[in-house]
């Protein structure tokens, strides 16, 4: 009877097969949500690789006799619910942190180092940028892209 009540016990304590584990590098993610992620098509609008004037993002085919919305061969495929992502690691970065786009120092403040890693803004300047990535370090905040003078330092 002991062997059949730990058995529960030990279970509950090992994490499940394909589950994410956090620790101090945020969320393992599985390799197969990541081969995922690399085999999912890009998806474009109709026709925006002839035409200079449309935009690749995504709009629904909709003409009468579109070839990409009857699915036929040869034609770029169709958005569908198939190609979704795993509900536990939807929108998070490859190193399994959840990305927050920073662009000043007070935005630094309420972030969890153990789940979430820092993106500069791009219009950031040189000096502003270097103050916020020392304050991330001080901090044990990730930075997805450290400035140059930094990037040597932590090599």
């Amino acid at each position: 009877m002991s062997d059949e009540a730990s058995k529960p016990k030990e279970e509950a304590a090992a994490p499940a097969e394909g589950k994410a584990t956090t620790g101090k590098a945020g969320v393992k993610i599985p390799r197969r949500v990541l081969e995922q992620r690399r085999k999912r098509p890009k998806f474009v609008r109709q026709e925006s690789w002839r035409y200079k004037r449309l935009d690749e993002a995504w709009r629904r085919p909709r003409g009468k006799d579109s070839r990409m919305r009857l699915q036929k061969s040869g034609a770029p495929p169709l958005v569908k619910v198939g190609y979704r992502g795993d509900k536990d690691f939807r929108g998070l970065h490859p190193s399994g942190f959840q990305e927050v786009l920073v662009s000043r120092l007070e935005d630094l403040e309420g972030l969890d180092p153990s789940r979430q890693a820092i993106r500069i803004a791009a219009g950031v300047g040189r000096l502003k940028r270097l103050r916020i990535a020392e304050a991330a370090r001080e901090k044990g905040i990730k930075i997805l892209n450290p400035p140059p003078q930094l990037r040597e330092v932590e090599a």
